[in-house]
């Protein structure tokens, strides 16, 4: 059994994420436009006619974009929770046809077995997911204020894990935003520092990990320098020696993972 998963865009302006097994291929957010993540596809082992589904973690539209689109061209269920679904914005249009799962209810996708958990977001109902194929779990875990203890227990024994690492606290609070923006993204239904992250990323280590990828950068409240500088630290503690870092990027394709 393998797991592969590959991030085609991550940050502020689109999120998208292929996770595929080798039946089932599903795209985790499509925040960009569908011309766009056909196009990216073309850079992984996965073309859009090969997908089985979309899963929507939320309806801000760098998650949302392209959703309509690609499940009408493809035919494709998109599976989301009520809130996402009632409050998608009208640009995105008719689904072909939608799955409306519930926070702490599994569901199955072909021979993936993907658990939504609530997260502490400003949207109508927020998820995060753990991905299981057999043995193998890899969490995506991005958009949340903070880090609740249900966050904590349902990241646990992962092998790889795509987590927020929004901004630098010190840049975005002394950066052009206005006060009202900066304290939405502070708050406890904003996004996670670089910082949190980390502290995350600490709470969740075990022998079995073997890869992270820091996902939804800023580009104006954060740089990968600074994201770098906080996993470089841990690499240097023995216990991380093992642990492959990543970074999302926004504007292309990032190298694809693997996990057997």
């Amino acid at each position: 059994m393998s797991l592969f998963f590959q991030v085609l865009a991550s940050g502020s302006k689109g999120n998208s994420i292929v996770v595929c097994s080798s039946k089932t291929r599903v795209l985790f957010d499509s925040g960009l436009s569908c011309k766009e993540i056909v196009r990216r596809l073309e850079k992984t082992p996965v073309n859009g006619k090969d997908l089985d589904a979309l899963v929507i973690s939320h309806e801000h539209q760098d998650h949302s974009r392209g959703c309509g689109v690609i499940s009408r061209r493809f035919d494709l269920p998109v599976y989301l929770t009520r809130g996402t679904l009632e409050n998608l914005p009208p640009q995105v249009g008719q689904l072909a046809y939608s799955q409306v799962f519930q926070t702490g209810a599994s569901f199955t996708i072909g021979d993936l077995k993907i658990h939504p958990f609530a997260v502490s977001h400003d949207a109508g109902e927020p998820s995060a997911f753990v991905i299981e194929q057999g043995s193998i779990r890899m969490g995506i875990c991005t958009d949340l204020g903070m880090v609740t203890q249900l966050v904590k227990i349902r990241l646990q024994q992962c092998q790889a894990l795509v987590i927020e690492s929004n901004h630098d606290v010190t840049r975005l609070m002394e950066g052009p935003y206005p006060l009202h923006l900066k304290q939405r993204i502070r708050s406890r239904h904003g996004h996670l520092s670089n910082e949190e992250a980390i502290e995350l990323l600490k709470d969740l280590h075990h022998e079995g990990l073997k890869s992270v990828l820091f996902a939804h950068l800023s580009e104006t409240n954060n740089h990968p320098d600074l994201v770098r500088r906080g996993f470089q630290k841990l690499s240097l503690c023995q216990e991380w020696e093992g642990v492959r870092f990543e970074i999302g990027k926004q504007n292309e394709v990032s190298t694809g993972i693997e996990l057997a």
